[in-house]
């Protein structure tokens, strides 16, 4: 006789062998203990979690001649036909290959015909969401009044694509995934059913890697058990046929990647690929690892929010604590972009180390939850005892430069500034005042906004009595005064001025007054000749310095 997987030869037959939804087992047995069986069912939920196998056994409790609690015997006639897939009472359809609305015609031509054998004629729609919009459409009036022995159940994946219009006429029921702790009772047992030698902590790792499916979970053991087969199956066994990471190889790659030792990191990395485990699983088993520390990191009760052994557990809050929550969050976002990158990409060991150097070094990102974990780093340094008694820098004053470095007259540290001060511009002499002039359009553009707006109506002048070099731009516009009272524009100005003339040049902004006496009579438009003259007592020549722009 051939082989039967796993899955089909403990495919659950009444509805006291399904585990992991009761809450759905419990509503509809008490429907048929009281005879309220509905006309239309939609089982929602993800793969493998039990939405075919209730179907069955809902079309054999119904059909039952002697049912037991609601559940099927699985000995009369019509039980025995339905479990052998022989019986005409029970159509399995499948909607992905059988969608169009000529498929959906014909069952609506066979329901007018009453079962041959049982009460109920049980139409079974596998994948429903796969059905065309016309199909849709010729369902509904089927769907809302079918004769009073037809019974519709449902199943689908993905329940939003399902119209409205067919989700109002079901019965509509959602199947949880199944916990792991559910998933590994249910794989102990059927391997003490089967006399089969296996390790518990290998059990607990097939049903994490199911993700709540138990189908999955049968399938994984089945593979496992014929990779060694006749042998104890084993955690390390289970490890090395899935292509997955020990917990202790995540604890590790953490730790240097919380040192920024990237190359060790990648070196991880390097030996996991010898090994032959499969990239993939391995972004997807320490993004896990990672919601694990950030869970415990949250909680109040860490051994009720992980399923780990005590021993994991203890070294698990160590780690947590080492990382605060921004940085494990930033490192979760990092490998969950991965995940979606690596399923189709040709390089995958690439885009990995690409992601751990990264993680390694936060200042190749930008972004808030970077600069975060570049502040950890900044902090474990500066608390680090052998760091601040690094050689340092001897300053002019014999003070130590916060740099650090040598001491003595020997070569300082790169980054400690130039021992000589910058020196400071020469002032400005009164014949400067006239490249100032000749220059104060490009001057002008050197600074922004409303003070350059004022600037272009402005007038520079210098005080008619003293000679003194300092400038006085006279505003016309009563408008800039808001840019006289503001001190940093004077200080733009002196910026650019000195930009221009390589000397600093006392400025100074005034608005136009056009009264008598009020102040600003002593001032004159320069005119350098005359100035000089003033100054210096003799007549001179100037030449004509041309605008450099």
């Amino acid at each position: 006789m051939s082989y039967t997987a796993l899955y089909r030869k403990f495919r659950p037959q009444n509805f006291e062998d399904v585990k992991g939804q009761e809450h759905i087992v419990t509503t509809l047995k008490n429907q048929i203990k009281a005879d309220r069986i509905g006309h239309a069912y939609l089982f929602c939920g993800t793969r493998g979690t039990g939405k075919t196998t209730i179907a069955k056994i809902l079309a054999k409790a119904v059909n039952c001649e002697h049912p037991v609690d609601g559940s099927p015997c699985n000995d009369c006639p019509a039980c025995r036909a339905i479990t052998a897939g022989t019986s005409m009472n029970v159509i399995e359809i499948d909607a992905a290959s059988n969608n169009g609305v000529d498929n959906i015609r014909e069952i609506r031509e066979e329901v007018a015909y009453r079962p041959t054998q049982g009460r109920y004629k049980v139409y079974i729609i596998d994948e429903v969401h796969m059905l065309s919009a016309g199909a849709f459409n010729a369902l509904l009036k089927t769907l809302e009044e079918p004769p009073s022995y037809v019974i519709f159940i449902l199943a689908t994946t993905e329940a939003h694509k399902i119209p409205i219009t067919i989700l109002s006429r079901c019965q509509r029921y959602d199947f949880k995934r199944i916990t792991v702790e559910t998933i590994a009772d249910r794989l102990m047992e059927l391997m003490k059913e089967e006399g089969n030698d296996v390790e518990e902590k290998a059990i607990r790792y097939i049903a994490k890697a199911a993700d709540g499916s138990m189908r999955d979970a049968l399938s994984l053991l089945d593979q496992c058990i014929a990779f060694y087969l006749g042998e104890k199956l084993t955690y390390e066994k289970v490890l090395e046929n899935l292509g997955a990471v020990d917990t202790e190889v995540f604890s590790g790659l953490l730790r240097e990647i919380l040192a920024q030792h990237t190359s060790q990191a990648i070196r991880i990395l390097e030996e996991l690929i010898i090994r032959g485990r499969e990239l993939g699983q391995f972004v997807t088993d320490f993004i896990w690892y990672l919601r694990n520390l950030l869970l415990i990191s949250a909680s109040d009760n860490p051994e009720e929010a992980v399923d780990v052994s005590r021993e994991n557990l203890e070294r698990m809050k160590e780690e947590a604590r080492m990382a605060d929550t921004e940085t494990l969050m930033r490192y979760i976002r990092i490998f969950s972009q991965l995940s979606n990158e690596i399923r189709y990409a040709s390089q995958k060991r690439v885009l990995v180390e690409i992601a751990l150097i990264k993680l390694c070094q936060p200042v190749m990102e930008t972004n808030l939850d970077s600069l975060f974990d570049r502040v950890r780093v900044l902090e474990e340094k500066l608390s680090d005892p052998a760091f601040l008694a690094r050689p340092q820098v001897q300053g002019r004053n014999g003070e130590a430069d916060a740099f650090g470095g040598i001491e003595g007259n020997g070569d300082p540290n790169p980054l400690k500034a130039d021992s000589q001060p910058t020196p400071k511009p020469a002032k400005a002499a009164p014949e400067d005042l006239q490249y100032v002039k000749k220059n104060w359009n490009s001057i002008i553009r050197e600074t922004k906004g409303l003070f350059q707006q004022m600037l272009l109506e402005s007038v520079p002048k210098y005080d008619g009595n003293t000679g003194e070099p300092v400038l006085y731009v006279e505003f016309r516009n009563f408008l800039a005064q808001t840019c006289i009272d503001n001190p940093e524009n004077t200080e733009v100005l002196k910026q650019a001025i000195q930009k221009k003339i390589g000397k600093e040049l006392e400025v100074k902004l005034i608005l136009k007054k056009n009264e008598p006496g009020s102040g600003n009579g002593n001032l004159a438009e320069i005119s350098v000749d005359e100035m000089l003259q003033q100054n210096i007592h003799m007549d001179v020549t100037v030449e004509n310095i041309e605008d450099d722009d």
